[in-house]
């Protein structure tokens, strides 16, 4: 996962992780119960000198051979330990004709840690615009490319996506090759609900943005998943308390890694533990449980609330869905009032 709000890529990531279990007080007993490939516990970018310039296989800027079919594989990597690598993942990282990845530090010392010689090509969001083509050239032209992020799942928040898009729109072929994510993986122990989330990304690092970031989520009725900066997390938790209340929410830290926790409370007490603990290490993932939904009459709901909020972000037809879903109000009423609140905005 790629902070849109760091302007320097994403740290490295340790490779060795434990299992946890909760004792029900928040806090978790933990068990170291695999190690990395190597049985050592490093940082990938304390391995390997150089920046985009470096490479595994060879030269990547020449065409390389492949014994896969030519398409862009978007290849899933660990967000921790090494150990929960794909065997798929490793064969086609090691088949490809050349790795486009974001930091050829981070991906080059994974690859060596899997014996793969592959060539590296760096592409990343400062980079994206100018080695795009170049890319979809290279796949045009019968080459095999896998796309990976420093850690986890491409396309959950890295520039994969717009590389996707066009090699779509190509008429090239796009093959998935599933594996970690963030994401998911917070999902599994946070122990809030997973029938219907949503995923937002990062939040703005500015204060005010947040807010109205947070504000824009506050009646979708799903549980949220954020991604965070650690240095970020104190004031972020405290803007959600101030946003969503205390709702029962989840930070989970260190996923897969040695230092693993999930630490789960109301966001204000969790805000309240943050402000005082100061910013931890590693990286986080917060999960917030969904609202409660109450039966209101529409003598006490704030209606035009509920739809400005919901028609910042949604079509009329959507923001009615989403608004009938939290209040139980009749379809018809909600959505002539979000017409109206429509036609005023945009009048």
């Amino acid at each position: 996962m790629t902070d849109p709000n760091q302007p320097d890529p994403v740290p490295p990531h340790t490779v060795s992780g434990p299992m946890t279990r909760d004792d029900g007080t928040g806090q978790h007993d933990q068990q170291q119960m695999s190690r990395d490939l190597s049985d050592t516990e490093s940082d990938f970018g304390d391995e390997t000198p150089g920046g985009d310039d470096a490479t595994v296989g060879g030269d990547a800027s020449k065409p390389q051979p492949s014994s896969l079919p030519a398409g862009l594989y978007v290849v899933a990597t660990p967000i921790g330990n090494m150990g929960d690598i794909t065997r798929r993942a490793c064969q086609v990282l090691g088949a490809a004709s050349v790795v486009a990845c974001e930091d050829t530090r981070v991906t080059g010392a994974m690859l060596r840690r899997l014996g793969i010689s592959t060539p590296m090509l760096p592409y990343h969001e400062h980079n994206a615009e100018r080695m795009r083509p170049q890319v979809l050239s290279r796949i045009a032209a019968g080459e095999a490319v896998a796309l990976v992020s420093d850690a986890g799942t491409p396309l959950v928040s890295d520039p994969g996506f717009k590389l996707v898009c066009e090699a779509r729109d190509q008429g090239l072929t796009v093959v998935p090759v599933p594996g970690a994510s963030a994401l998911l993986t917070a999902l599994m122990v946070a122990g809030l609900p997973t029938d219907r989330f949503l995923f937002a990304g990062f939040p703005p690092s500015k204060e005010k943005a947040r807010q109205e970031f947070l504000s824009s989520l506050r009646t979708v009725p799903a549980t949220l998943v954020l991604y965070e900066s650690v240095h970020r997390l104190p004031e972020s938790l405290a803007s959600m308390a101030a946003v969503f209340g205390p709702r029962e929410a989840a930070v989970c830290r260190e996923l897969t890694k040695l230092h693993e926790e999930v630490r789960r409370a109301p966001l204000t007490e969790l805000a309240a533990h943050y402000a005082a603990a100061g910013a931890p290490k590693g990286e986080a993932v917060v999960v917030i449980a969904p609202p409660e939904v109450v039966v209101e009459t529409a003598e006490t709901l704030d209606l035009d609330g509920l739809l400005r909020a919901a028609l910042a972000r949604l079509s009329v037809r959507d923001a009615t869905a989403e608004v009938v879903s939290v209040t139980g109000l009749k379809k018809r009423d909600v959505y002539n009032r979000a017409l109206e609140l429509a036609a005023e905005r945009d009048a």
